[in-house]
């Protein structure tokens, strides 16, 4: 069965964003972008927000900026040929390889899930992050975890009072930013759904 992964880049204090919604210590060097490079490829589905989507749409005509360089617009490629489904009450059309989500959050998922194909379904976007943990349908977690606290922002996890298991499926310190990166996966109650 397909994993559901929810990734990002986040502060050691446990931000994705810092207190303006600013978010440029998490700009990659070429180290961490090819590990990001090689994470995208493992992915089937992406599932984002509407700012998320909004934020990303520049990557679905970056292939035609000709100073790029040739991991940027690999990457690119990757994205844009992605499948993704967007979780919006606002947005009325989406452009490229993406929809717009028909059914609740964990319609989704569990369509997908049942769905013939390969790679994780990837959640995007801390709000939607949310709603999937709330309703336990996480079942990895991964960190690229920055040397920097920025007191405050958007958090990475979320503050539902939940208490959620996890072991340390795969850890990765790279040397150039001294960012590492963390892979938990959900260890399921007994009895509880396990999706491994």
């Amino acid at each position: 069965m397909r994993s559901v992964t929810y990734a990002m880049s986040v502060s050691l204090d446990g931000y994705i964003t810092d207190p303006g919604g600013g978010f440029d210590w998490t700009v990659p060097d070429e180290e961490v972008f090819r590990f990001w490079t090689e994470e995208t490829r493992q992915l089937g589905v992406h599932l984002l927000g509407r700012r998320l989507y909004e934020t990303m749409l520049y990557w679905e005509t970056a292939d035609q900026n000709p100073s790029l360089d040739f991991p940027t617009l690999e990457w690119a490629a990757l994205w844009k040929s992605l499948p993704k489904v967007v979780f919006s009450s606002t947005l009325r059309s989406v452009r490229g390889r993406t929809r717009l989500a028909s059914g609740s959050l964990t319609e989704e998922i569990e369509r997908l899930r049942a769905e013939p194909g390969e790679g994780d379904i990837a959640i995007g976007g801390a709000s939607l992050a949310a709603a999937a943990a709330e309703a336990g349908l996480i079942d990895e977690y991964r960190a690229v975890v920055y040397p920097v606290l920025v007191g405050g922002g958007t958090p990475f996890f979320p503050r539902d009072g939940r208490r959620v298991d996890l072991r340390l499926v795969e850890s990765r310190t790279f040397s150039s930013s001294q960012a590492v990166y963390l892979r938990y996966r959900v260890v399921r109650p007994p009895g509880g759904i396990d999706r491994t």
